[in-house]
């Protein structure tokens, strides 16, 4: 009796499986079709007309996956060459240009750029203040390379902007639209375009990196609800739009924090919110009239300064504040009724007048700095506006209505 190999039983079975497997239950039938079998690594086995088990169906599927983030970045970079495009014909280069004197009295001249985008056909232009400050002579490049000449229309240095005009070709301005800033976030992407350095029309990407900062203006006042961003900005690029992937302005590029003058990731906008209350009273007036308050000298109050008060004999139940040293005569300060210092106390080696009233708060918002208070007079109020003031004197917490006038020019 012949005795059968083990290979012939399993081709058996394996052909048995295959007649049968029609008729066997889907699970079994799953099971043996999924089973590995032992064939030979360099065999090639034939297509199956069965449906393609679910699993691989999802193998595949994910396989489309890491297209997906590179699709995505394709369309990002898409819209910023548009916003390029679009924008970038609106974006012009300014040149200052002023004369002084050397020792032995011959004119030397002296140039300065910036950057500056246009804001309507009539050819006005957006641009910072400090970027056309003390010019005798300006010229602007437009984008097709035509220079043509400037003049000043309106500055205010309290916020950094001015508007110059260019008389030009309708055809050549391409006004540049104006966004919101309100509504931005942490983490927005935004395009900066301007003329770093000298050159033109350069573009620079990065995200909104803080909102609401504080810095000093060329008045030496402060300038509120600053865009702080890391998108490149260098000397140069001053006065061009801060724009979002719309190509909406979202901000005028205004400084830097760098010792070294160049970019380190920390640059400052003007924002268009303010650049749209602005503007407009530059074109029609030449200067914009911020709401004064008429409080000549202040102390910020601090838990020390708080606790000197007290020792010179004044109840301060509170430890922030503005404390009023001086008014201006016939400020609405002092028509309403606010008090000054009338003593004085030694702090280090300073000389504290105290005595005055210690402003805590305007319409329900809390004020802890003069920062805060020049901030929220110039972002939140306008002139003839009447707003509650809140102060302590003497221990006692008092409330008065006070109505806002132009600040002196």
């Amino acid at each position: 009796m012949t005795k059968n190999h083990p290979t012939t039983w399993l081709v058996l079975l394996v052909l048995g499986v295959t007649l049968l497997g029609c008729s066997l239950p889907g699970s079994l039938s799953q099971l043996l079709s999924l089973t590995p079998s032992p064939v030979p690594t360099a065999a090639v086995l034939p297509p199956t007309p069965t449906a393609v088990p679910p699993a691989v169906v999802t193998a595949e599927a994910g396989a489309e996956a890491p297209d997906r983030p590179l699709a995505q970045l394709v369309q990002l970079e898409e819209e910023i060459i548009q916003v390029y495009d679009e924008v970038g014909l609106g974006v012009v280069y300014i040149t200052s240009r002023s004369y002084a004197y050397d020792f032995f009295m011959r004119m030397v001249p002296q140039e300065g750029s910036g950057s500056g985008f246009v804001y309507d056909q009539e050819g006005h232009i957006v641009t910072n203040y400090h970027v056309i400050e003390d010019a005798d002579e300006l010229s602007v490049t437009l984008p097709d390379e035509t220079v043509v000449p400037a003049e000043v229309v309106g500055v205010d240095p309290a916020n950094d902007l001015a508007v110059i005009q260019v008389d030009a070709d309708p055809g050549l301005l391409h006004p540049v639209p104006l966004g919101q800033s309100g509504n931005l976030r942490v983490g927005q992407f935004v395009v900066a375009i301007g003329n770093p350095f000298g050159f033109e029309r350069t573009l620079t990407v990065g995200v909104v990196s803080a909102l609401g900062r504080v810095i000093e203006s060329p008045d030496q006042s402060f300038i509120g609800e600053i865009i702080q961003t890391d998108a490149a900005i260098n000397p140069g690029n001053s006065g061009g739009p801060l724009l979002n992937l719309m190509g909406d302005v979202i901000g005028v590029n205004t400084a830097i924090v760098s010792p070294s003058q160049a970019s380190a990731g920390i640059g400052f906008a003007v924002p268009v919110d303010t650049v749209k209350r602005v503007v407009p009273s530059l074109i029609e007036r030449g200067y914009f009239p911020h709401a004064w308050l008429g409080v000549r000298y202040m102390w910020d109050l601090t838990s020390e300064r708080a606790e000197i008060l007290r020792e010179a004999g004044m109840d301060v139940p509170v430890e922030e504040g503005v404390l009023v040293v001086e008014l201006y005569a016939g400020s609405p300060a002092e028509d309403a009724g606010l008090r000054g210092g009338q003593n004085q106390v030694r702090f280090g080696r300073s000389i504290l007048v105290v005595g005055g009233d210690i402003l805590t708060a305007i319409d329900g918002e809390p004020i802890t700095s003069g920062r805060d208070l020049v901030r929220y007079l110039d972002t939140q109020t306008d002139v003839g506006q009447t707003i509650q003031i809140t102060f302590w004197r003497e221990g006692q917490e008092q409330t008065l209505a006070l109505t806002l006038e132009e600040r002196p020019r």
